[in-house]
């Protein structure tokens, strides 16, 4: 990233001013040098602070060192292969829960600093633009949230995993931490022999010591930091065939691995169901973790999904709706993980492709009705678009605020805007443009704009009046096809909590994004008379 502008060669001078000039030059360069260091973003209009500029991060090789328990920092080096997108002579990370215990840059020692919540790197020398270099931060990880934050680390009843969605991956490892630059991973995690660990991607070795394991993995497609997973505890791995040979291993507490195996069992035909929809898997591998830890939420971290064990042995929760939850976070590896968004006000895109296909999954293997859903978000639509925001345009999330920007409007009410434009365009075309998308932007991210031209594309028509009343307008626009629906006008500036098949009543923390709706609404609406949960 570009911080401090550097000094440029000055023209050839007469000889009896070149003292004066020069001494000038050096007071000005010193000043220069010394200016503070400042936190930078990539101007992400919902948070402003992550990412930063001048650099593109092509991959993160991460080493954790778990001391046996959950309350104690981790020893921790992150090392950043990136290209220089400009002329640097300071380099921006994210990174703002940790102690700092040294940075090389290119193998020389570089100073640093905190400015905000970043890691602020003077190399000892300039980074010209289009160079290639290397970032090595030695630091702690500390799994122990400091006040007023939350994800990151969670703390589970045996260990630890991860919970960096929306704005917390810097809260574990320096990093760019926005989703527009996606980059490839490589995790070493060293646990006592009694744990097991797991993280995204596939096994690269497990070297074992007299006391110690060293865990090695690495993913086979880019990711964004949000997404990045690792599980220690006393596990157990359970493995599946997937479709076409796909290799689905699930992570489980291992006292309680058979209670869960009918639940494990059921991932493969998921994702054949989800690959009939939209396509072949996007991943080298797909499972769920099942962390006993109490979140409030399910994450869709990739290839490696987060769930509370409590969604699968609470009775209270009825089969379908347990099911449907899974489908979402299976369906955020296509929409979300895979296809990423380009910056977080195209999250409807993630939230409310999950929220389709999890409704969808509900109506075509539990018979609750797609259209009765879409109706009761209808009514509530408004009020959402009040409360949060409309859709692609949600609102910043307050300070101190858990819920985030995981609202009801870009759950439910962005499905709902999916609803209205296979009405529109009809059921051939939005199920061609579903698989389309998914294959042109797969590994990539993309933007609402981009959803909207794909759109317009297929369907032979021009969208643009129709996405701009749906995604960006006060009030939600007539349905197709149903014009006797009607949306209930907002009570109030702080409407009620939105609803959806996943989401506890309980706002998920920053970090940890969250879409809470109230039970009696949505997918789940009459799971027993539970409380609504909280997937992204």
């Amino acid at each position: 990233m570009l911080l401090t502008p550097r000094s440029r060669c000055m023209p050839r001078i007469s000889r009896h001013h070149k003292a004066a000039l020069l001494a000038s030059a050096v007071s000005v360069c010193l000043l220069a040098a010394a200016a503070p260091a400042e936190p930078l973003g990539v101007g992400d209009r919902l948070y402003p602070y992550l990412g930063n500029p001048g650099y593109d991060v092509a991959s993160y090789d991460l080493s954790f060192t778990y001391p046996g328990r959950n309350d104690k920092p981790l020893e921790a080096v992150t090392t950043i292969d990136a290209r220089t997108t400009a002329d640097l002579e300071r380099i921006n990370l994210d990174f703002a829960h940790g102690t700092v215990r040294s940075v090389e840059v290119d193998g020389h020692p570089a100073d640093f600093t905190s400015a905000g919540e970043d890691l602020v790197v003077t190399p000892d020398h300039p980074l010209s633009e289009g160079s290639w270099t290397r970032i090595t931060v030695r630091h702690t990880s500390d799994p122990v949230p400091a006040k007023d934050q939350d994800g990151g680390w969670v703390r589970t009843s045996d260990g630890l995993a991860m919970a960096n969605q929306a704005d917390a991956a810097h809260l574990v490892f320096p990093c760019n931490d926005h989703p527009s630059d996606k980059a490839m991973f490589t995790f070493h995690v060293t646990a006592p022999n009694a744990y097991t660990v797991v993280a995204n991607g596939l096994p690269a070795g497990a070297d074992r010591g007299a006391s110690t394991t060293t865990w090695t993995y690495r993913t086979q497609h880019p990711m964004a930091t949000e997404l990045a997973q690792v599980s220690i505890g006393r596990s157990a791995v359970v493995h599946h065939d997937g479709p076409d040979g796909l290799a689905v291993r699930d992570v489980v507490p291992a006292a309680d691995q058979k209670a869960l195996d009918p639940w494990l069992a059921k991932t493969p035909d998921q994702i054949a169901w989800m690959e009939s929809k939209v396509g072949k898997f996007p991943f080298e591998t797909y499972g769920v973790l099942m962390a006993q830890a109490s979140t409030g939420f399910e994450l869709e971290t990739q290839t490696l999904s987060l769930f509370e064990k409590n969604l699968f042995t609470e009775p209270a929760y009825p089969k379908w709706y347990v099911e449907s939850v899974m489908v979402h976070e299976l369906s955020h590896q296509w929409f979300g993980d895979s296809v990423s968004p380009r910056t977080w006000s195209d999250v409807w895109l993630n939230e409310g492709h999950a929220t389709w296909y999890e409704a969808l999954y509900a109506e075509e293997k539990a018979h609750r009705p797609m259209e009765d859903r879409m109706k009761l978000a209808y009514a509530s639509s408004d009020r959402w678009r009040e409360a949060g925001g409309p859709p692609a345009l949600p609102k910043a999330p307050a300070p101190g605020q858990k819920i985030g920007i995981f609202r009801p409007n870009i759950y439910d009410g962005a499905a709902l805007v999916l609803y209205a434009l296979r009405q529109e365009i009809g059921r051939q075309a939005f199920e061609r443009l579903e698989r389309v998308w998914v294959r042109v932007h797969r590994d990539s991210t993309a933007t609402t704009a981009d959803f909207a031209q794909l759109a317009s594309t297929i369907s032979g028509r021009d969208l643009s009046g129709f996405f701009k009343a749906w995604l960006y307008g006060e009030k939600t626009p007539p349905m197709p096809g149903h014009p006797d629906w009607k949306s209930q006008a907002p009570a109030s500036s702080t409407g009620p909590q939105g609803h959806a098949a996943h989401d506890r009543a309980g706002a998920k923390g920053r970090g940890a994004g969250a879409n809470a709706r109230p039970a009696g609404s949505g997918a789940h609406g009459n799971a027993g008379g539970v409380g609504s949960r909280s997937a992204r």
